[in-house]
């Protein structure tokens, strides 16, 4: 390797330059090779293989190396293939549990799955060091490839020495025509410009080149696979995504989680296909099968109160949309889909009426009682209700000690202290069962006791009762990064397009007395390199088979 001296011509080479920066001649050790020239970089010498190493030489070394990117990914890939071997966390609907689920569902091979962390495989520390890992490989490998291409295109001289041109795989060697090597470069320059070869003339001596921006093709693919990886990565911060499911009660008002919007599910349209319209074993079995299913919704945003605890939220209407499958409400990113229906009855309010049980006594209400998101305090005449606690699903564990199943109000509870004329001065509680069944189940008189005996807390009939028929379940969806994907792609395929269709020509002539000498070099498609480089010859006077040009028969170092 040229170990910063100065080359015949007089240009100050780098140390690891194997061949001339300026006139491209080869050093000692390449002149004793007979195959032909390294010119994948034009000779120019990358920061990876400097001979005395840094630290951080050492660091660039190992990602700029195409064995280990190639080692990373083949450990991306198996890691990635893993995490399919049973279903991710984040696909699950509900609240399940994973750390029962896998084992209650998998046995063993699921318990270990989820130990080792492959239930979230995706967004987990190592997988995500692994791509970020790719992305600094390439970053690295680009750059130490990129940069001395750079510098060795933008410093191209026109006349190239000898050993250079005699090295190429498509060579011509001769006398000039008639003696006359101006002549000759002109009508050379006129033929190859008629082929859109950029000619650069000087010192007796021609450069053409063609379509020199397909070599950054492969690196614009990089960019467009950094981009790509970078997404991946970003996908896993707090915000940038969300896929959630919820169940919306006809006539009711959820916010959506982690945002200022609300969806209601203003009414539920079920269509199923009449006993006329099956066929086949669905007509036999007398089948239920949804032919429309949609809900229509409106979705509101928080002006006010959002985040209070006890305020009402104020809201702004912002969009109506009827949700049906493949059809889903958009707004600001946001997507929610028809997913799935429930058909069971739920109760949603009931309107109650307090009575004491003393003779001539009036009622007092109607108290209008909510089983999703229950007032704290109510009035019934001189009565007051304070709202103790409250149970959606009723029911009592193994101690006999009351707990909630779920969220959704099946079978709700409600502890009151109640206030009022008859009662203790700090008041007395009353369990309210609102269901008939779990009046009966739980014996709801005998566990009010002796407040019972003083006043009585119901509904008049099936009029001050509202229930809802339908639930829906939608699937909420945000995708942030997802333009960022195309874009990555997009880019991928313009590195693509320009590395597959065309090829990066060069044609080197140099005049020397009545000798012309010729070499050419192009990264593929040496058969029409061969065949440009015939037909500028003919018309400089010199009759040549494209065959004749190819100097190197077998494949050597690549070009």
């Amino acid at each position: 390797m040229i170990e910063n001296t100065k080359c015949e011509c007089g240009h100050q080479n780098s140390i690891g330059t194997v061949l001339c920066e300026a006139c491209g001649k080869p050093t000692p050790e390449l002149l004793d090779n007979e195959g032909p020239l390294e010119m994948r970089y034009d000779g120019m010498a990358r920061r990876s293989q400097k001979q005395e190493k840094t630290a951080i030489d050492r660091v660039w070394s190992f990602f700029s190396s195409v064995k280990v990117a190639v080692y990373l990914i083949i450990i991306t890939l198996t890691g990635a293939s893993l995490g399919t071997i049973f279903p991710q966390e984040d696909t699950f609907l509900g609240n399940l549990d994973p750390s029962v689920y896998y084992e209650q569902t998998y046995g063993t091979a699921g318990k270990i799955y989820y130990l080792l962390g492959l239930s979230h495989t995706y967004t987990s520390w190592w997988f995500l060091t692994l791509l970020l890992m790719i992305g600094t490989s390439l970053v690295v490998c680009s750059l130490d490839r990129v940069l001395p291409l750079y510098r060795a295109l933008s410093k191209q001289q026109v006349r190239k020495h000898q050993d250079f041109l005699q090295r190429q795989k498509v060579v011509y060697s001769g006398e000039v025509p008639d003696g006359d090597g101006e002549a000759l470069l002109d009508k050379l320059e006129q033929s190859l410009k008629r082929r859109r070869y950029r000619v650069y003339r000087g010192e007796s001596a021609l450069l053409a080149e063609k379509n020199r921006f397909s070599r950054w093709g492969p690196y614009i693919n990089h960019i467009g696979l950094i981009i790509f990886l970078l997404t991946l990565v970003f996908r896993s911060f707090p915000g940038m995504t969300m896929d959630e499911y919820i169940s919306i009660l006809e006539g009711e008002t959820k916010q959506i989680p982690g945002t200022n919007l609300y969806l209601k599910n203003e009414r539920f349209t079920l269509e199923v296909y009449g006993e006329d319209e099956l066929r086949g074993s669905f007509k036999e079995d007398k089948a239920i099968i949804p032919k429309l299913f949609q809900t229509d919704a409106v979705l509101y945003e928080c002006t006010a109160n959002c985040s209070s605890p006890n305020g009402e939220p104020e809201l702004k209407e912002v969009l109506r949309h009827a949700i049906v499958l493949n059809d889903p409400l958009h707004y600001k990113g946001i997507s929610a889909y028809q997913f799935d229906y429930d058909i069971t009855p739920t109760l949603t309010k009931v309107n109650l009426y307090l009575t004491p049980k003393t003779e001539g006594s009036e009622s007092y209400g109607p108290i209008e009682l909510q089983t999703k998101n229950p007032k704290l305090e109510y009035t019934a005449g001189p009565y007051k209700l304070t709202l103790k606690d409250y149970f959606p699903e009723f029911a009592l564990n193994e101690q006999g000690v009351p707990i909630t199943k779920s969220r959704d109000p099946k079978a709700p509870a409600f502890i009151f202290v109640i206030q009022g004329p008859g009662l203790a001065a700090q008041g007395e509680s009353f369990i309210y069962f609102p269901r008939e069944v779990d009046k009966v189940m739980y014996q709801q008189d005998k566990l009010n006791a002796s407040i019972a005996a003083k006043l009585e807390l119901k509904a008049r009939g099936m009029e001050d009762v509202e229930i809802a028929t339908y639930t829906t379940s939608l699937n909420l969806r945000k995708d942030t990064v997802v333009p960022f994907l195309f874009i990555g792609g997009i880019i991928f395929m313009i590195g693509v397009v320009m590395g597959l269709y065309w090829q990066h020509r060069r044609i080197w002539v140099r005049i020397d007395e009545r000798n012309v000498l010729l070499g050419a070099h192009t990264n593929k498609n040496w058969y029409g390199l061969r065949h440009d480089t015939a037909k500028a010859l003919s018309a400089g006077g010199i009759t040549v088979e494209p065959k004749e040009l190819e100097r190197f028969k077998e494949e050597g170092v690549k070009p």
